[in-house]
């Protein structure tokens, strides 16, 4: 026949669900907080260039101030800022900023080749196979492009356009007063 059931004390809708579900968003705000804030270490990173060569944040860039800017040929966004990234680096260079762009991994190399060749791209340009951007912090919209200074920590991540004016300023002062 037909019997009416109760809801048991046991259904998860205590206070103590309540909790528990605040201290995983906890934990996970915390993370998001300390994996790319202010001071953290760039991770031990290897590119492939367009070359063949490879560079190590560990050995190459160690020492450094750089920039790692993550970046595909179908996205808009970085089409626009790349002939900045240029200026920047070219403003740069010279007191010893190093560059490094890395294509994200679903980007054609032909495309991404023929661009680089095409636009003359002054810097070092990188084929990622998904590894850099997941050492990165899972890096999934372009443009991401992080500022690293001589002691290998991560001095600012811009997603997005970068505001130029800010990112120069930050650059001058990692790379110390030109004597």
């Amino acid at each position: 026949m037909f019997q009416a059931t109760q809801n048991s004390p046991k259904s998860g809708k205590g206070p103590l669900r309540y909790i528990a579900m605040a201290l995983v968003v906890g934990v996970i705000a915390g993370t998001g907080y300390f994996a790319f804030g202010g001071q953290q270490k760039a991770p031990e990173a290897t590119f492939t260039l367009l070359s063949g060569q490879k560079i190590s944040t560990g050995s190459d860039l160690k020492g450094k101030v750089y920039l790692v800017n993550f970046w595909a040929t179908s996205c808009e966004t970085c089409m626009k800022e790349m002939p900045q990234m240029i200026n920047t680096y070219n403003k740069f260079k010279g007191r010893g900023l190093e560059f490094v762009a890395v294509a994200m991994n679903y980007d054609a190399p032909m495309y991404v080749n023929n661009y680089a060749q095409s636009r003359n791209l002054p810097f070092k340009v990188a084929m990622d196979d998904g590894s850099a951007a997941k050492q990165f912090g899972n890096v999934q919209l372009t443009p991401t492009t992080f500022v690293i200074d001589k002691d290998g920590k991560i001095l600012k991540r811009y997603v997005g356009e970068p505001t130029f004016a800010e990112l120069d300023q930050l650059l001058d002062k990692a790379l110390g007063s030109a004597a």
